[in-house]
């Protein structure tokens, strides 16, 4: 883990100072570098605002000792939300979050900058660049469109055809885009596709004459003011009219949150302020407000590589609002703010202010948010008369083929399976009786054999469950339970000291993601329970859990121990569960059965009963 630069490092040559800038490869990035380094101040004032930056040291230190070809080098800023706070309140006028861009895109470049934790923020975005989710729609004479984003219409989509149909009022040829900007990409440094996606969007709307484009998220807003090139971009809350407020005006006040995607656009700030004033609702700064405002703990994924510091920004931001109800413009600042304090979308509180300012609104989640944007996608195709439209199919890389190829491989060999076994007249060990007998016949060797395996699988990062549900069929409810969690916790165990002993190097490189050092830290923190709440919360893959462990520094004897009993429950449920599986398939549903399914139940809801009682007692997790 990288750590704070001592004093006497601080303080070193110049020429050691600038010295990691020589190793990297983007020429920009070497100039970042260089600059930090020599013009930071070590003032420590974004330091005490920043818990990324309290953790790893100021923007100086880390630009003089950043090596890029580390592992440690490489992950380091993707757990910076990129909120540019630190540019905000720097007196030298630097612009560290430009720094820490410019170093993710290094670890891209290099290969290093691809996490399985950030799988989820790119799948939610090739899904808003598809054909299924897009349609343009621009009426004769257009120059003007609305462009939503993601969340909004997925969370509330009556409130984007509201908007789109208030707007129309004052511009009768307003177009709609319904599509994704790319921030995601491009926040996670992967710049090629996300400047081939947006441009093309980008080159289409021009072609057709369209000039301005009217965002209703802060972080599209960004995207369209840095690569918009002839297309101007306002939000829509310097559009939208302000209403006069009402004669018996609310005594109720809010705080304004403002996100900090638009930290720096002065104009949208105030006219949330308006909007809100003229709904009859005081408005007031918090704390953090305007340029200093704080990031809701979800900018540019550092949540999915850091929950613990994605945890302090939100932590900090509801402490601030306390009691007290926060009216943001941004449809993902609005849900990750509501999970810890009153926060409501200033569209919420323009179209029906007391019903949002008493929590009453309801919010779409997924998957229902994603049905919800198809719904509104087919409306604007209905309702509104366009002279040009189209849904997306531009890809900056090829997809990847092969996905319905394996399902059909595979759908050919189970089915080739099922022939083989009624040609044969196999069918016959479809009883459950007669296939244990056929089983038992072989003494000793069948467990054997089977122990073996189990125990060879998690060394080879071989799936578990086929292997246990086998254990149930061959075995029966009690002995399969007896011979795979001991071939399990073997397994485990053989796992942990390979790592320690014999292939630490080849770990090290699997184990790239922070949420391992996270793994490495909790055990220094509270030994065997990290093992017990892991093997009960599956957090982590099962086969590479096992390896994490042996890089840590808890014994062998209290792994083993916390391994076999916290596994147990699982075990159990699986295994009384596929003990009857047999007689499902022949269209019988015995006792052991129900009793196994209510087992898998119970066992799958471990996870939801452990956060409800964390969050009633205000814990948190080990990890």
């Amino acid at each position: 883990m990288l750590k704070r630069m001592s004093d006497s490092r601080k303080n070193g040559s110049a020429k050691e100072a600038v010295a990691p800038a020589a190793q990297a490869v983007r020429p920009a990035l070497r100039g970042l570098l260089a600059a930090m380094a020599a013009d930071c101040k070590d003032c420590n004032l974004c330091v005490e605002e920043c818990g990324f930056l309290e953790k790893y040291g100021t923007p100086g230190e880390i630009a003089r000792r950043y090596d890029p070809s580390s592992a440690e080098g490489q992950i380091l800023p993707f757990e910076c939300s990129l909120c540019s706070l630190c540019d905000a309140v720097c007196p030298a006028g630097l612009a560290p979050r430009n720094l820490f861009m410019e170093m993710r895109r290094e670890s891209a470049d290099r290969g290093k900058g691809a996490f399985p934790e950030h799988e989820g923020l790119l799948a939610y975005e090739r899904r808003g660049m598809s054909r299924r989710f897009t349609w343009y729609g621009l009426p004769e004479g257009c120059r003007a469109v609305l462009f939503p984003g993601c969340a909004l219409p997925g969370t509330r989509p009556e409130r984007t055809w509201e908007l789109f149909e208030t707007l129309r009022g004052n511009e009768p040829s307003l177009g709609i885009v319904l599509d994704c900007c790319g921030r995601i990409s491009g926040d996670l440094g992967r710049e090629a596709q996300c400047t081939a996606m947006f441009s093309e969007m980008r080159d289409w709307l021009l072609e057709r004459g369209v000039r301005e484009v009217l965002v209703a998220c802060p972080n599209c807003h960004d995207m369209f003011r840095e690569h918009g090139g002839g297309l101007a971009v306002r939000t829509v809350y310097e559009v939208l009219p302000v209403a006069e407020p009402p004669a018996m005006a609310s005594n109720s006040g809010v705080l304004v949150h403002d996100p900090c995607g638009i930290r720096f656009h002065g104009a949208a700030h105030d006219a949330v302020r308006r909007l809100v004033a003229g709904a009859g609702i005081r408005p007031a700064d918090m704390e953090h407000a305007r340029e200093r405002t704080l990031c809701c703990g979800n900018g540019a994924g550092a949540d999915c590589l850091s929950p613990e510091l994605s945890g302090r920004w939100a932590g900090r931001a509801a402490a601030e609002i306390g009691n007290r109800t926060a009216v943001t413009y941004c449809a993902g600042c609005a849900g990750r703010l509501g999970e810890r304090s009153p926060a409501v979308h200033v569209l919420d509180v323009l179209r029906e202010p007391e019903q949002a300012l008493a929590g009453k609104i309801r919010i779409a989640k997924a998957p229902f948010t994603y049905l919800n944007r198809l719904r509104l996608k087919n409306r604007f195709r209905k309702e509104l008369p366009v002279a040009a439209s189209r849904e997306r199919t531009f890809r900056a890389a090829p997809e990847k083929k092969g996905g319905w190829a394996l399902r059909l491989l595979l759908l050919a060999v189970l089915v080739g399976a099922i022939a083989a076994i009624r040609l044969t007249g196999a069918t016959r060990y479809l009883d459950q009786d007669a296939l244990r007998g056929l089983i038992a016949g072989y003494g000793i060797l069948a467990p054997a054999l089977y122990m073996l395996i189990y125990t060879v699988a998690p060394a080879l990062l071989l799936p578990g469950l086929p292997l246990t549900i086998a254990g149930g069929i061959l075995f029966g409810p009690f002995w399969g339970v007896v011979y795979t969690i001991t071939s399990a916790t073997a397994g485990a165990c053989l796992a942990f000291l390979v790592a320690r002993y014999l292939a630490r190097d080849w770990v090290e490189k699997k184990l790239r993601s922070p949420r391992w050092r996270r793994l490495d830290e909790g055990v220094e923190r509270h030994g065997w329970k990290v093992v017990a709440f892991t093997r009960l919360i599956p957090l982590f893959p099962f086969n590479l859990l096992n390896y994490a462990f042996g890089m840590t520094k808890i014994r062998f004897w209290p792994y083993a121990v916390a391994t076999f009993l916290c596994m147990l429950p699982a075990t159990v449920a699986y295994i009384v569960f596929s003990s009857s599986l047999l007689d499902l398939i022949r269209g019988k549903v015995s006792t052991t059965l129900v009793v196994g399914i209510g087992l898998v139940v119970l066992v799958s809801l471990i996870p939801v009963f452990w956060r409800r009682w964390q969050a009633g007692r205000g814990g948190r997790d080990p990890l």
